[in-house]
């Protein structure tokens, strides 16, 4: 199996790469990824699957390949394993000075889901030529993870339910497809590229990988006026100040010290002239945790200290607190596959139990709330030396020489039986 899966992954790789590469050269961002998803799609039809487009808002697309022995169906009970990849881009000028950077202003693909979904295409090409396939597999492309949470529309357009008949999720009048292609999945995983981690390597850990993601709009309001005159006015530039400042006893006193938590406030804006105390002051945030009973606690935290430092100042907060993605959890047994066939593929030397989780996001997670899951980091730097650039940033271009990697251990996830 071995010497079969490798040989074809390296005679599709050539044009893998060149799929990459084309899709690097147009990114799309979050909802918008039209010819991505076009381009998906034409792929996975030309393998002879089955192929279902149009989920998610439009641009979310599912494949199934059937279990096959020697060639020939299956009778009788099987499991389907499902492997998702990611499709958008980020509004990020490009700085690579690659030959096939982004021709778009506005858009590249600083995250490597140009990557993903080329592997995932590799991956589907590969499985399609694979004689023995005790599984049934369930290719999933979605749009948004960036921004928006493609994944958890996905789930709710039924992509894990097979073609099992549902009522439309989307409301009275709405014609959102329910259900994706092939039988009910009975668990699903999914990839990361990671430039923190060497070239060939694999890693992950079971429990939560990755942080739930709250953002937060806060809005102090006080009292304008004369700058010389502030003893009359009541300024929310300085209650915005002091409220920044509290809130960093959020992680430091109020929670638990074992328990990890982000609170990190990354625009303020307010103000006219150099002379005139303005009537508001507005800031934005993020909040991360890496537990359901942190993460409401944090949120109930966050507002009385951003309410009470306030009110000691005279003003008023009105805080717009924007639920994001859940905690990225992967199931323990999922991930116990996962290690144990990426040790046998690569060898454990290449196969890492990382230490603790990542405060980032990912909203693989809203798959994981509905069957076995597991995330899993696929290294991207070369061995001896450092990032050229980490991830969402505009000099970031995914590795090809781990495309081989990624395609080789998500095929071996869904032949396992």
């Amino acid at each position: 199996m071995t010497t079969i899966l490798r040989g074809t992954i390296q005679k599709e790789l050539p044009d893998l790469i060149r799929i990459r590469r084309d899709l690097h050269q147009y990114p799309e961002l979050s909802w918008k990824e039209t010819r991505t998803s076009g381009l998906v799609a034409a792929e996975l039809g030309k393998l002879g699957l089955k192929v279902r487009t149009g989920l998610a808002r439009g641009t979310g697309v599912v494949a199934h390949l059937p279990p096959a022995r020697n060639g020939s169906p299956v009778l009788g009970p099987t499991q389907t394993v499902a492997l998702r990849a990611d499709m958008d881009a980020l509004p990020i000028l490009e700085a690579t000075g690659k030959p096939y950077a982004s021709r778009s202003a506005n858009a590249m693909h600083a995250c490597g889901h140009d990557g993903h979904t080329a592997i995932l295409l590799g991956v589907a090409r590969t499985l399609a030529t694979t004689p023995d396939r005790p599984n049934g597999v369930t290719f999933l492309f979605q749009p948004a993870e960036e921004s928006g949470g493609g994944g958890e529309q996905m789930v709710l357009d039924g992509a894990l339910l097979g073609e099992a008949p549902g009522s439309d999720p989307g409301g009275p009048g709405r014609s959102r497809p329910v259900g994706g292609v092939g039988p009910k999945v009975d668990r699903i995983f999914g990839l990361h590229g990671w430039p923190s981690m060497t070239l060939g390597t694999v890693g992950t850990r079971p429990g939560p990988l990755l942080a739930s993601t709250d953002d937060f709009v806060v809005t102090i309001r006080g009292i304008g006026g004369h700058a010389a005159f502030f003893h009359v006015a009541r300024d929310p530039i300085q209650a915005t100040a002091q409220v920044i400042v509290a809130l960093q006893t959020l992680a430091s006193r109020g929670i638990d010290a074992r328990e990890p938590v982000v609170c990190s406030v990354c625009q303020v804006n307010a103000g006219s002239a150099n002379n005139i105390i303005p009537e508001t002051c507005l800031f934005t945030g993020t909040v991360r945790t890496l537990s359901p009973q942190i993460r409401a606690s944090a949120k109930d935290l966050f507002f009385r200290i951003v309410e009470a430092t306030a009110t000691a100042h005279g003003c008023k907060a009105e805080i717009d607190w924007q639920p994001g993605y859940p905690v990225t959890a992967n199931d323990h047994g999922a991930t116990e596959r996962f290690f144990s066939v990426a040790r046998d593929a690569l060898g454990p030397e290449r196969v890492a139990m990382l230490p603790s989780a990542f405060m980032g996001g990912e909203d693989f997670s809203y798959y994981a709330q509905h069957v076995p899951a597991c995330f899993f980091c696929l290294g991207l730097t070369p061995a001896g030396q450092q990032p050229s650039a980490q991830l969402h940033q505009p000099g970031f271009d995914f590795n090809d020489d781990a495309i081989a990697t990624g395609v080789e251990v998500m095929c071996r996830l869904a032949l396992q039986e």
